[in-house]
């Protein structure tokens, strides 16, 4: 049974979702402020966090850049009233893995975390890859260049070992998306490319100034020999 710490200030909320994901077969604890989740996280890791972007003591962006120091592989989900734009491209540039706009349907709630859940337990992968002078780690999600070592998010690291099977080679959108954030692109949906852009600033280009990862309109990403 999968362990999921809900963190979120409306309490009947976390009634609802609890009782409805309970129900699909998560167990579920829930803090309702920024504090009680630090504590709740630092007893123990949950396979998953629900994380809403307003909190009582703080912002949830706050704490989600605090999990993602201290936690870089844990899959957070980030659930908001606040559904603009910009309040999601913050959420995934900090490293977020999936983002709905509250209200939301608990049964895409379900769905969304279960295809989380999937990536971040994946088929056996090679234990490196190695491609030209980056070296990259699917098991640690961990990229070295030239003896420097980046820890990747789960989708950042999804992404990256996409890429790096097929280097040179375009990976469509929707493929890349299906492997990376379980799930197809709907219309106006910039997630993936989001976690792309976080990933490109992270290994930066080829020592000869190439991008290593290169966008094709209209087709998908490649990753660049």
């Amino acid at each position: 049974m999968s362990e999921l710490l809900l963190i979120d200030d409306d309490q009947e909320l976390c009634e609802l979702l609890g009782s409805w994901l309970s129900q699909e077969g998560f167990q579920v604890r829930a803090c309702h402020d920024g504090e009680s989740a630090r504590q709740a996280l630092a007893s123990s890791t949950p396979a998953a966090v629900v994380l809403d972007v307003m909190l009582p003591d703080g912002s949830g962006l706050e704490l989600l850049k605090q999990l993602r120091s201290e936690h870089a592989e844990l899959p957070v989900l980030m659930l908001s009233a606040r559904g603009e734009p910009l309040d999601r491209i913050l959420g995934l540039e900090l490293g977020a893995d999936d983002y709905l706009a509250k209200p939301c349907d608990p049964r895409e709630l379900t769905a969304r975390l279960r295809a989380v859940l999937r990536r971040s337990h994946p088929a056996p992968a090679p234990t490196q890859v190695e491609v030209g002078d980056l070296s990259f780690s699917p098991t640690r999600s961990v990229v070295d260049i030239d003896g420097r070592e980046l820890t990747l998010t789960l989708s950042e690291s999804r992404i990256l070992d996409a890429l790096l099977r097929q280097p040179g080679e375009p990976l469509d959108k929707q493929e890349l998306a299906q492997i990376a954030l379980g799930r197809k692109l709907t219309l106006y949906d910039r997630s993936l490319d989001m976690h792309v852009s976080n990933l490109r600033k992270k290994i930066g280009p080829h020592p000869d100034g190439r991008p290593r990862i290169v966008a094709l309109r209209s087709r998908g990403y490649y990753y660049s020999l």
